[in-house]
Order: C-alpha cells, then structure tokens, then sequence
C-alpha cells in the first residue's frame, strides 16, 4: 500500500490521479490533498477520499508535504509556483511522481543536487515514454531521444498564416483536454521546449541529441534510438492514467488502468518534422537550456505572462514566442543560482514581458 500526496488535486492531472487511487484501494492509499484556489473541489474531495489532510495555496502546499507522512508525491501544481513542493518532497526523502514540469525547469541543478537517484519520476506522457524505453538498454548505449509533438491546433499553418489566430482557436486542441496554460503552450510549441529541457535534466543527454517529431495521432508518445540503430517507442492512446500510474507506483504496472490499441482496426501514423520558422519555441528553449542558470526561469515566466496577455488580447499569439525571446535575449544572470536569485529572476522576467508587452 502506497501512501499518496496529490498535489493540485482539483486539476486535469489531479482528477484523474484520484480515479487511478479510487480504482485501486489496495494498491494507494490517499492522505494528503491540495489544490490552488479551489476550495469548494477541494472539500467535496477530500470528503469522498475521507482525508483529513488538506492545504489551498502554494504555501500550505509545500507544508503538507514537510508534515504528512507519505510515500510518494504527485506534484500536479501548474507553473513554477510548485518548485517549493518539489523540493520539499525530495528533501523529505518521498518518491516525486513529477507533472509539474516548470519546477525541474525552472530549479535546474538546485533540484537534481536535492534528488536521490531514481527519485524523480516523470508524469508528463512523454517522459514516462522515455523512462519506459530506456529500460531496454544502458545509458551509454542511448543515441538519442526522440520527444514527439501532437503539432497542436495549427500544425502544418505557415508563420504567416499565424499572425491572425485567436485565443479560442489556441485552445481547440485535437488530441488533449488540458488547462489553458499548457494548451496554450502546446499550440505555441513552447510546452514542446520545456519538454526538451526536462528531458535533458531527466535523463542526463545532451540537447543536440534530443530530437522533436511532430506526431498528430499522439499514439507513440516518445522514442528511445539505440546506438545499435534500434528505436524503442512507447505506444498507446492518448490517456493520462497511464503515466500517472507509473508515476505513483514506479517500475510497477497497473493492471486495467488504460485501455490498449485495437489492432483489429487499419490505422496509420504519421511523422513529420518540425518547422522550426513557424514554430521557434524548441530551438530558443535548447538555446536556453544550454545557457542553463536562471535563463529557463526565465523563459518559462515571460511566457506566463505573454499568454495571459494572449488570452486579455493584448498579445497577437506570434507575439509570445517573440517576446519570450526579446525577454530572454536581455537577461543577465546572477553570480550564483539560489532559491532566491531563481524568484527575483522570475520576477524580473514577469517585469519585462509586462513592459514590451504594454509598449508593443
């Protein structure tokens, strides 16, 4: 029996990781929940999993992670807001079934000098794809990771035909029911950037061997190439279950929790490049990523806030990607990474997006 923290439990990841717990009561026990501001969800949740243990905000967040008893944590928080929870579970010693990817992003070598090996585990569909291939063979015998994109709403539309595209249009994505941050994010390809840079802090490869494919049917969810010339691909439709249960309960499968492909039906995939003119996310994220430091904390929050500024209208979409890099293009690290360079850089970040946004 597992005992489980669910963080941000009121949230498309955490839903559905109280589904996989309420399937499977001898496996999970549930003890601890926490949601941002939903406070109403919050109470009908925890009156169902009868659970004593609750926290709204951030803050109390990071605190029932230090004061409940658990083994693992899911940390479902969105945005770089969770970095203090994914600390707290490392450094209290319980396995970090790991959503919120913009804490890794943003906290870098603070949280994998925190991290025991193996501690982590990833959540996002295609990290846990990587994991599960790269159990097929030792590290110096990868080549190179394969990250796959669904392309989002406007694969295959030119630069161009970009410049015009609505908020509602942003958020009609073919494959994903996700919030409007990360759906944001996947028609910008920015959340294909962050993914790259998680995949390089994950699983210790260099950027210039992690590759994006754009993949709209999402049924392979990431590859793993072999020196030897084998890939290795993780397949199955698109359902978050699945990686969230590995997340919670790492190497172990668990039985029923996602339904598998129909081979009694024709299908095609597909496997396209990325167009890096159109979509200039991934490579501005690799070039951030190499810079390491601050710079992805500050990449992450300029885009926070040039989405937002998309979704108010006062941001045509192409200028998100633009002005992530203009803020990233005028940043200046400082000496020494801490918890505390890594907030003032954000805020920093959030300062000067505002400002070229208002000025645009």
């Amino acid at each position: 029996m597992r005992r489980v923290i669910v963080l941000g439990s009121t949230g498309s990841i955490g839903t559905q990781a109280l589904e996989v717990i309420r399937a499977n009561p001898r496996r999970f026990e549930l003890v601890g929940l926490a949601a941002g501001s939903n406070a109403e969800m919050l109470g009908d949740q925890a009156a169902q999993f009868q659970v004593e243990d609750t926290a709204l905000g951030a803050a109390e967040a990071e605190q029932l992670v230090r004061d409940v008893e658990a083994d693992v944590v899911l940390n479902a928080i969105t945005g770089s807001i969770g970095l203090g929870s994914t600390l707290a579970a490392l450094k209290a010693g319980r396995a970090l079934a790991l959503a919120n990817k913009e804490s890794l992003i943003v906290g870098g070598e603070l949280v994998l000098a925190a991290a025991a090996p193996g501690q982590i585990v990833p959540v996002d569909s295609e990290h846990s794809a990587i994991a599960q291939a790269l159990r097929s063979g030792r590290h110096d015998e990868v080549r190179r990771l394969v990250v796959t994109a669904s392309g989002g709403p406007f694969r295959g539309r030119s630069r161009a035909e970009l410049a015009a595209v609505t908020p509602a249009e942003a958020l009609a994505h073919p494959t994903w029911d996700m919030g409007r941050m990360v759906t944001t994010n996947s028609a910008t390809l920015v959340n294909k950037g962050l993914e790259v840079i998680e995949a390089h802090l994950l699983f210790d490869v260099a950027y210039d061997d992690i590759a994006v494919v754009v993949h709209p049917q999402s049924i392979v969810h990431s590859m793993v190439e072999f020196v030897d010339g084998s890939t290795i691909a993780q397949a199955s439709p698109p359902d978050m279950r699945l990686p969230i249960s590995l997340g919670l309960d790492w190497p172990e499968r668990v039985g029923g929790v996602g339904r598998p492909l129909d081979w009694t039906k024709a299908t095609s995939w597909t496997f396209e490049p990325l167009d890096d003119g159109a979509f200039p996310a991934v490579a501005l994220a690799k070039a951030v990523g190499r810079a390491g430091a601050t710079f992805p904390a500050v990449y992450n929050a300029a885009n926070e806030q040039a989405v937002d500024a998309f979704h108010e209208g006062r941001l045509p979409f192409l200028g998100i990607v633009d002005t992530i890099a203009r803020v990233v293009d005028a940043h200046e690290p400082p000496d020494k990474l801490t918890v505390e360079s890594l907030a003032d850089a954000e805020i920093w970040a959030r300062r000067k997006a505002d400002q070229l946004i208002a000025a645009a």
